[in-house]
């Protein structure tokens, strides 16, 4: 089963072993759709919340996702084990595929600062001081 991740789980981010430990393996590294909008959701650690928005919404864009494959009893512990404000829900990508991945609670982007203009968690995080 395939799961697109977009924050603490990418490659090299702190909770990128809770895949790895479960033997996914990396499928690709793309683009979400450009009807999106990327939020840094004040979570412990720091976590993105990915929302789709209607098409044509000002400051929406594609977001860096990497897709991992599980199998499906690796699939739901780790599913089963995603904190609010986080959710699993369907992924539209750049090549108008959908699969399932992380999307966030309207409630937690209230006040979160929009980072979608930058493309993606790793290059907010690499533009951000710690």
């Amino acid at each position: 089963m395939r799961i697109a991740v977009v924050g603490a789980h990418l490659g090299g981010q702190p909770l990128n072993h809770q895949l790895t430990s479960r033997g996914a393996t990396l499928v690709a590294t793309t683009d979400t759709a450009p009807c999106y909008r990327l939020f840094a959701v004040p979570t412990d650690p720091p976590k993105p919340g990915l929302m789709r928005v209607v098409d044509g919404t000002p400051g929406a864009g594609p977001v860096e996702v990497e897709v991992w494959d599980l199998e499906p009893g690796a699939f739901a512990a780790f599913v089963d084990e995603v904190p609010s404000p986080l959710c699993i829900g369907r992924i539209l990508l750049d090549d108008d595929t959908d699969v399932a991945g992380f999307l966030c609670e309207a409630f937690a982007i209230h006040g979160a600062p929009d980072i979608t203009s930058y493309g993606g968690w790793r290059a907010y995080r690499a533009a951000s001081p710690r």
